[in-house]
């Protein structure tokens, strides 16, 4: 049986977040859910706990805005401020461009840790996990965090 992560190897889980590959309803970017979900974590919680607060608005978060050429902040400031999820697609709607380039943003989403830098960072983590034999089955940063949040057996 492959492994599984020792338990709280990488920190508290946060189950609740959305899978990294399911996309945003109204643009089809991934990511962009599990970035606002962390958004709304902040505004209920006042934090994101110590495992998932050392890349919010870093990492994944800062490359898709980086893509859709926004600041993260603004994000962050728009789930803040919106009063419905309707009023937040609207702010949403109103921030981003008007063409997302989804294709292109999902294609590199997925492939990230697929070079042989982001290899050594897959098997690097995973040893952490105390999961280095599943490194044949783990093979991008969004797989990573599929697995950490147990949506990945």
């Amino acid at each position: 049986m492959p492994s599984q992560p020792i338990p709280g190897s990488s920190g508290e889980i946060l189950r609740e977040l959305p899978s990294p590959y399911l996309p945003h309803p109204a643009t089809g970017l991934l990511h962009l859910p599990r970035f606002l979900a962390k958004c709304r974590i902040v505004r209920r919680d006042g934090r994101l706990p110590a495992s998932y607060a050392k890349n919010y608005k870093r990492g994944c978060d800062r490359f898709l805005c980086q893509h859709l050429g926004i600041d993260p902040a603004d994000i962050e400031q728009a789930v803040f401020a919106a009063t419905s999820d309707a009023d937040l697609e609207e702010r949403l709607r109103r921030m981003l461009p008007t063409d997302v380039r989804a294709a292109a943003w999902n294609r590199r989403y997925v492939q990230m840790g697929m070079t042989d830098a982001g290899r050594d960072f897959l098997r690097e983590a995973l040893t952490a996990m105390g999961c280095p034999d599943r490194a044949a089955d783990i093979r991008s940063v969004p797989d990573l965090m599929d697995f950490d949040e147990r949506r990945i057996e």
